[in-house]
């Protein structure tokens, strides 16, 4: 008798009975304990699973326990991926419900570690598509490879400049993985319209291209105009399989290349490059809350930036926006109000030659200086922002100068992870007699100081990506623009409630994350049709129960 036993070159079948396996093996249909008895007898699924049934809420509650007995928080990250790559209604109905203990693990600060260590810890299940640019002239067609065809959500990058981490390869897959897993969780955009890119073209990390483990294209960084040829076919490919309304989302690529790449696309599709305009936008929200504080409108203020690469010229640029929409002033007079300092001083007009196009036109008729401290004695600055990735920078005696100077110091350390803070809360508070307002790019813990619990608000992006997300798909958007930046960032700060005020916070709680990525949504879908760059027509009369019906709620059906 011959054998039936496959040998290594033949290939296992599933036979019919076998369906109720492979729905088990199917992320988005699996419930694990919570398939009925009914369904356990229909589906084939008898005696693959133990007798006991859970509902959705009690394998959150396990899950949850699980999760917080993990030793160390790549362990949480690990373990939070790997329910998403097995049972991803669990997986987002934790996210859900549990955002702000979840969302560190999901995303910063851990996701820096992750990505540092993406290679070691890749589990070989699709979790996006990685574009390579030696399959130039295929991706149309490798974009037919995954297995969703109603594609209306793509966080995309190069991997070039990860966080404050720098040149991370294809090990930036992180990122996209993790932003769109927000999508879901903080906005209800179905996981199902969500798809991660990386684009692989090399790395300039030695360190990386050194590890034998290392899962990326092994060659030094393509640049120049085959580089360009490549995300401009990668856009186009998209564009052409998702249709116009496909929003494009620029994640974590380079200074020398977010910038053009954002000015040549903005035009022509749905798109926004989260670092520039995502960052300005919850950075304004944070200011525009802070005027209920102080008293001072945005266009009072006078801002002082650490750091000019794209999170900080991204925010001064919708900071100027704003006071311009404020006051009616052209951008150019506004800018007037915004001050940077790079790695070589101050940016004024004696260094125009050498500057970077995105810092020039904030390059003013003032003296040159090349540190912080002389800078604020010299602006009198009532805002301070962080983007330098310097821990520390923000020292005693900045932090004492900028108290001297104002009732109730702007002090926004957002560099990200959170060991490249500028200043931490109990540094801020402490210095500054409890008069800061204080924001951060990563969590912080509230700081108690002389009886009082204070806030640290987090400027985390998630309070405005999300909701943009939500609107572009509910509203069908074909362009994404500075307005559009300028009116979330309203949205946000209206949503900050008084009690999260009276403590020095700028920032709503993240548990109630949802709600607030509905009034962003809500605004912004609003302008969308407004402004004629909506493609789901004709308008629904009642804006919120629309965008409602579309939020993905996790649930077994």
């Amino acid at each position: 008798m011959s054998s039936t036993i496959p040998t290594s070159a033949e290939t296992c079948t599933f036979t019919s009975s076998s369906e109720g396996y492979r729905t088990m093996k199917t992320p988005s249909l699996n419930k694990g304990l919570g398939f009925t008895a009914d369904e356990r007898n229909k589906m084939g699924l008898k005696g693959l699973l133990p007798p006991a049934e859970l509902t959705l809420e009690a394998q959150v509650q396990v899950t949850m326990e699980e999760f917080r007995r993990k030793s160390s928080p790549l362990d949480k990250y690990i373990f939070l991926q790997s329910l998403q790559d097995t049972h991803s209604t669990l997986y987002y109905a934790v996210l859900s419900g549990h955002t702000h203990e979840t969302m560190p693990f999901v995303y910063t600060p851990v996701v820096g570690e992750a990505c540092q260590k993406f290679s070691q810890i890749y589990r070989h299940t699709p979790q996006g598509l990685y574009l390579s640019i030696d399959d130039r002239g295929e991706l149309r067609s490798i974009l037919d490879n995954w297995p969703q065809d109603d594609i209306r959500a793509i966080v995309f990058t190069d991997g070039e400049r990860i966080l404050g981490l720098g040149d991370q390869g294809i090990d930036g897959m992180g990122i996209p993985v993790g932003k769109l897993a927000l999508y879901t969780a903080c906005a209800g955009v179905h996981p199902d319209h969500c798809l991660p890119v990386t684009l692989d073209v090399g790395t300039n990390n030695q360190d990386k291209l050194d590890n034998p483990y290392y899962i990326g294209r092994r060659e030094k960084r393509t640049t120049g105009a085959e580089y360009d040829a490549f995300v401009g076919e990668f856009i186009e490919a998209a564009v052409d399989k998702y249709g116009k309304a496909v929003m494009l989302q620029f994640e974590d690529f380079g200074n020398s290349n977010a910038f053009r790449l954002l000015h040549q696309w903005q035009d022509k599709v749905c798109c926004f490059n989260d670092d520039i305009q995502g960052t300005a936008a919850v950075a304004l929200a944070g200011v525009l809350a802070s005027t209920r504080v102080t008293g001072v409108p945005v266009q009072d203020n006078r801002f002082l930036f650490l750091g000019a690469g794209e999170a900080g010229a991204g925010i001064a640029e919708l900071i100027a926006y704003a006071i311009h929409r404020e006051t009616d002033k052209s951008i150019e007079e506004c800018r007037k109000q915004i001050f940077m300092l790079d790695s070589k001083g101050l940016v004024c007009k004696s260094r125009i030659g050498g500057l970077q196009h995105h810092k020039i036109p904030f390059a003013h008729a003032v003296d040159h200086t090349v540190d912080l401290l002389s800078a604020i004695k010299m602006l009198k600055p009532t805002a301070l922002l962080g983007v330098s990735t310097i821990p520390k920078s923000f020292n005693q005696s900045v932090v004492e100068e900028m108290t001297s100077l104002n009732e109730r110091p702007l002090i926004f350390a957002l560099s990200n992870p959170t060991s490249k803070a500028e200043c931490t809360p109990e540094e801020a508070y402490t210095w500054s007699n409890g008069t800061a307002i204080y924001a951060s790019g990563s969590p912080f813990e509230p700081v108690e100081l002389d009886g009082k619990i204070y806030t640290p608000g987090q400027g985390n992006n998630a309070y405005i990506f999300p909701g943009i997300g939500l609107a572009a798909v509910a509203s069908g958007a074909t362009r994404i623009t500075d307005l559009d930046m300028y009116i979330a960032a309203k949205a946000l700060a209206d949503a900050v409630p008084q009690e999260r005020l009276d403590s020095s916070c700028v920032y709503p709680h993240l548990e109630n994350i949802r709600e607030v990525s509905l009034q962003v949504a809500m605004a912004v879908t609003a302008n969308k049709y407004a402004t004629g760059q909506a493609s789901v027509l004709p308008q629904p009369v009642d804006l919120e129960k629309h965008i409602r019906s579309v939020m993905y709620e996790p649930t077994y059906t």
